[in-house]
């Protein structure tokens, strides 16, 4: 049997949205592996050519209908993922941008589309109680934008 080589690390990004009228933060559920039928960020590939912050920001609005601005990076992480015989299937490299509702008196209400099942604003505590609803690592994110909005 002849073996592919492994897939070479792509990158990709997540939107952290965040309403700053009350704090919510903007979730899909997703329709395609990873984590098809878990809620999380809307994301997904870097285009050739494209900023890490254009890049989320099409996301997003490509996912949601939701327009915002990239504004600045909050972390980056692997996602690895391999087969029951510990071949590598695939290797993001996801970066995760904050990202700045344009103004507007009122909260943008999201539609999923795209790769997304459903889209919805959460609060901090909502996005706890998903548990295992969630892909991994949301929670987190979402703390570590909250606390990046107080500072700013």
């Amino acid at each position: 049997m002849i073996s592919s080589p492994p897939p070479e690390p792509r990158g990709a990004v997540l939107a952290v949205c965040r309403n700053p009228t009350d704090g919510r933060f903007l979730l899909v559920r997703r329709a395609n592996p990873p984590d098809a039928g878990l809620w999380g960020f809307p994301g997904g590939r870097i285009e050739p050519g494209e900023t890490l912050l254009t890049a989320a920001s099409r996301e997003l609005l490509e996912e949601t209908g939701v327009s915002a601005q990239g504004n600045s990076v909050l972390t980056a992480f692997d996602s690895i993922h391999r087969d029951g015989n510990d071949c590598l299937l695939f290797h993001y490299v996801i970066v995760a941008v904050r990202c700045d509702l344009k103004h507007s008196p009122v909260t943008p209400e999201p539609v999923a589309a795209d790769d997304a099942l459903e889209a919805g604003w959460f609060s901090l505590d909502a996005i706890s109680g998903l548990g295992a609803q969630a892909s991994a690592g949301v929670f987190t994110l979402a703390r570590q934008a909250e606390e990046a909005a107080r500072s700013s």
